[in-house]
């Protein structure tokens, strides 16, 4: 993509209403734009890393086996009050009425409508285990939305839900998408630690918190070393799952199993959340199957959600610097930036078309800066967006077919020719 010929609306400067790195970045960069309170559009760079992380997300679901739907935003009233749960909810549910005076409400969650579906259409227990995901837009009327797409009021999410014959169905559930989570963070450049978090009156430990490091985290993590280690290498689940990770307020270093040399300490963002709740959706909606013995079986459930939206501004958050995002390869919006140093002359910018085609041949994403603008605001825009990989082609270099390379993580420059340099990539 040429930058003359694309939606490039950066801002020089921070947003008065944007108060943490990403929602400065985020704006500053083009990636969205606020429509309303806590509600935000999201532009075409923007748009791209959104589809990426969801690609991934996609991919690892459906590698276990789990199988993607997707619900309505608008839905009934009538489902809730099945679950006991409309009345509950409280303000930050969006309720409004029908043509028809039909109380409606724009899902903040899905559970009951998966139970319904559910019910509909599986009666036997030959067809579970079952899990069904979606990737939708939810919305939760937040008292005080802030901090850009990290809590807005309108959100992209992914969220699955189980359903199994027994509580030993439940478990493997349960742990398929413990290790699909740690394998979908990994691949997004990112170090997970699996919190565990509160399972509310149905108690026991399945239900768990990923939170990704980030120095500009909300919660206090504490957790063994150990986990950074497994983290990096092939996951040992079970490995994984006897260490020790706690948040703050769960945290009693009076009883903590760690040794005070293999604790560590640090920040975190919660992305993602996997929760076993058993039959209380199940029981109220007649969700059962005929059992091997021909008597009904109420199925047991659980659901797991991924903040998509969110881990937009989480990753910008996790990897940064003073001049822009740092993003991980696999999420980039473009994997090259194309610098053209002089359109004016004719020979940079004929070695600059030459690779931008070169590039596009091989099947890379670039992004090629052919605008008559300074070099200065061009390399500030390239650190700005992030890219993880910048070729700079000026004059000097043009007249012998060589172009210099910046790795935009770490910094690090190379001269390479022309050829060397699209082999890089």
């Amino acid at each position: 993509m040429k930058l003359t010929q694309y939606f490039f609306p950066t801002l020089r400067d921070d947003p008065q209403e944007a108060q943490i790195v990403s929602h400065k970045l985020m704006l500053r960069g083009g990636f969205i734009t606020q429509s309303s309170s806590g509600i935000y559009s999201w532009l075409p760079m923007g748009l791209k890393v959104l589809n990426k992380i969801s690609d991934i997300i996609r991919e690892e679901q459906n590698k276990v086996g789990h199988i993607e739907v997707l619900m309505p935003t608008i839905q009934s009233s009538d489902l809730w009050r099945e679950s006991g749960r409309y009345e509950d909810y409280g303000k930050e549910m969006l309720r409004f009425t029908d043509r028809h005076d039909r109380e409606m409400l724009y899902g903040p969650t899905n559970e009951e409508l998966i139970t319904d579906i559910f019910r509909t259409f599986i009666k036997s227990y030959k067809h579970i285990p079952l899990t069904l995901y979606q990737i939708q837009w939810k919305f939760r009327d937040e008292i005080r939305p802030r901090f850009g797409v990290m809590r807005g009021r309108e959100f992209l999410m992914k969220d699955g839900y189980s359903f199994d014959l027994d509580m030993e169905g439940a478990k493997k559930s349960y742990k398929a998408h413990y290790e699909a989570y740690l394998r979908t963070f990994k691949r997004m450049g990112l170090t997970a630690i699996p919190v565990k978090a509160d399972s509310g009156a149905i108690g026991g430990d399945m239900s768990h918190e990923f939170q990704i490091l980030a120095q500009t985290g909300e919660s206090t993590l504490y957790y063994d070393s150990e986990i950074e280690n497994l983290n990096g290498q092939d996951l040992d689940i079970d490995k994984l799952q006897s260490l020790y990770a706690a948040a703050e307020e769960k945290h009693d270093p009076s009883i903590c199993p760690v040794p005070a040399d293999k604790l560590k300490v640090a920040k975190g963002i919660e992305v993602g959340h996997i929760f076993y709740f058993g039959t209380k959706y199940s029981d109220p909606f007649g969700a059962t199957v005929m059992g091997s013995d021909g008597e009904p079986v109420t199925v047991h459930m659980g659901s797991y959600g991924i903040g998509v939206s969110r881990l937009v501004a989480a990753i910008i958050e996790a990897s940064h610097d003073d001049n822009g995002i740092i993003w991980p390869e696999a999420v980039a919006p473009f994997k090259v930036g194309l610098v053209n140093l002089k359109p004016s002359d004719e020979t940079t910018s004929a070695l600059c078309e030459k690779f931008y085609v070169s590039a596009l041949a091989k099947g890379i994403e670039i992004l090629y800066d052919d605008r008559d603008e300074r070099a200065g605001v061009k390399f500030a825009d390239m650190d700005l967006i992030g890219l993880p990989f910048q070729v700079i082609i000026g004059p000097k270099g043009a007249a012998t077919g060589r172009v210099e390379i910046k790795i935009r993580k770490t910094g690090e420059r190379q001269d390479l020719s022309f050829e060397d340099a699209l082999k890089l990539f």
